[in-house]
């Protein structure tokens, strides 16, 4: 006799005085909980199926439904937790690799909690945001070393050096790569249409762009990935802006793979793949196996795109960061961009996700000092992503030395996500990390942008009140102003590498 070991992760509780049997969970739910059982007119859970994505508890309209955590049934041990058993069981029973999605939900310290912003007190007087300008225009791409002028016969000047082609955000936040197949396409137009009613951009990922989105162009990032899915000349010429992508944050060193079962005929066409055939991205460029390999692949690009847009490279953050972003510099990186630790994905194995990389505070800190000190830090924007879920991450970011920051997570979140962490099962209530084309439909993009819009509004409101508190009025006196930023409870070691103070100093 085979008995099921794996317990379920989530009680479903419900309210039988509440509850008048409408049977809405039973249709909202993809993962089939909840089933209605005619002859007794009642609806039954099946608990083992439940994520908690609490969408059904969410659009209860009595509020019959309660989703908890289920309490772990092991006996206390700190090494041998309840996770932990759960996850033996599960490959004791399938032999199969662990997955998880939607960054990392591990204990570890998320070092942006242990930096405190400085602010403005009698000697150097705060600016009132809503009274005086504040500047949060952010440029990214290779800045001159000098500039030189011109003056007309008025003595008006203007300028005379050439500079690389930038991409001109309004705010320093950009929506990070999330492809076409891991999301909806309502998620994917939603992103595309916030990017640009806000004056930032998004990334298409590593899945091609489908023509339905190239009106969006001008506020699009594309990716050249390992897998070249959708890559052609039209595609790299209606972006703003082309990102080779070597590695992200929640899977350093491997590559992707979009199951054959989510490629309809449109992410067919997206990826140029034949209907049904599964997308595998190689864990390596098989082009790319030193700098001057990815600088030929870098010029390749500026080719292909008459040196008329910004060329991005995107890294997950490991141990010897700072090394590998100044090699991608002078290869001719106009962007570098590092994904940290906690990044999100729809799918990561999940003991990779949780073991390897390094955080981006860190990763960030390297990578800025190394550039300075080599004297060619305006040579390429460092752009940071993985884990930011505030405006105070970001500021606390741009005074460490990013440019700006890809938001990933976070704008899930505000689409509606709950972060179940199940989007590689495809299927998502919230119709976000699905091609199902019933669930897809309950997230409608006028909605979704509008919300995103919403996130960007605020989040840049309170990052001029912080940098208005600070006594700064434009964002580019932030950058790498380490200053302002001091270190809660973290060791001298770490504070030396952050390259903050202690508070009190």
């Amino acid at each position: 006799m085979s008995k099921r070991l794996v317990q379920a992760e989530f009680n479903v509780e419900r309210d039988p005085e509440r509850c008048i049997q409408c049977q809405v969970c039973v249709r909202q739910c993809s993962n089939q909980v909840h089933a209605y059982d005619a002859e007794s007119d009642q609806v039954t859970c099946d608990e083992a199926s439940c994520v908690g994505c609490q969408r059904c508890a969410t659009l209860c309209p009595t509020n019959a439904l309660t989703i908890k955590k289920a309490p772990p049934e092991f006996a206390p041990d700190n090494n041998w937790t309840s996770d932990v058993i759960q996850n033996i069981y599960r490959q004791a029973e399938t032999g199969g690799v662990l997955l998880s999605a939607m960054g990392n939900d591990t204990a570890k310290v998320s070092w942006w909690d242990n930096i405190l912003l400085n602010a403005s007190q009698v000697t150097n007087p705060s600016i009132d945001p809503l009274r005086e300008p504040m500047e949060l225009t952010t440029f990214l791409g290779a800045k001159p070393n000098a500039v030189e002028l011109n003056f007309d016969d008025q003595g008006g000047p203007s300028l005379a050096t050439k500079l690389a082609p930038q991409l001109v955000l309004s705010t320093p936040i950009m929506f990070s790569a999330m492809s076409y197949g891991a999301i909806s396409y309502n998620a994917f137009e939603s992103l595309a249409r916030a990017a640009g009613q806000y004056g930032t951009f998004a990334n298409s990922g590593e899945g091609g762009l489908h023509k339905d989105f190239w009106p969006h162009g001008p506020n699009m990032i594309v990716q050249v990935a390992s897998g070249r899915f959708g890559v052609d000349i039209d595609y790299l010429k209606v972006a703003a802006a082309v990102e080779i992508k070597i590695g992200q944050g929640a899977k350093p060193g491997i590559g992707g793979h979009l199951p054959g079962e989510k490629v309809d005929e449109r992410i067919s066409q997206t990826r140029m793949i034949p209907v049904g055939s599964d997308a595998i991205s190689p864990a390596p460029h098989h082009d790319i196996y030193s700098i001057e390999d990815l600088r030929q692949l870098i010029y390749s690009l500026k080719e292909a795109t008459r040196y008329q847009k910004p060329i991005s490279v995107k890294i997950a953050a490991v141990h010897n960061v700072a090394a590998i972003a100044s090699g991608i510099v002078r290869a001719g990186a106009d962007i570098v961009a590092i994904d940290g630790y906690k990044g999100g994905t729809g799918a990561a194995p999940t003991m990779i996700r949780n073991n390897v990389g390094i955080p981006i505070e860190f990763a960030l800190a390297a990578v800025d000092d190394r550039l300075r000190q080599e004297g060619i830090r305006n040579q390429a924007s460092v752009v940071a992503c993985g884990g930011f879920r505030s405006s105070a991450d970001v500021v606390k970011a741009i005074a460490l030395g990013a440019d700006a920051v890809y938001i990933g997570t976070a704008a899930l979140v505000a689409l509606g996500c709950h972060l179940c962490q199940k989007c590689y099962t495809g299927k998502c209530n919230w119709g976000i990390a699905t091609q199902d084309p019933y669930l897809t439909r309950r997230l409608n993009p006028e909605i979704g942008a509008r919300r995103l819009v919403n996130l960007l509004r605020g989040w840049s409101h309170e990052i001029k009140e912080m940098m208005g508190g600070m006594g700064i009025n434009a964002i580019e006196s932030l950058r790498g102003n380490r200053e302002h930023l001091r270190g809660v409870g973290l060791s001298d070691r770490e504070l030396s590498i952050l390259g903050i103070k202690a508070a009190g100093e």
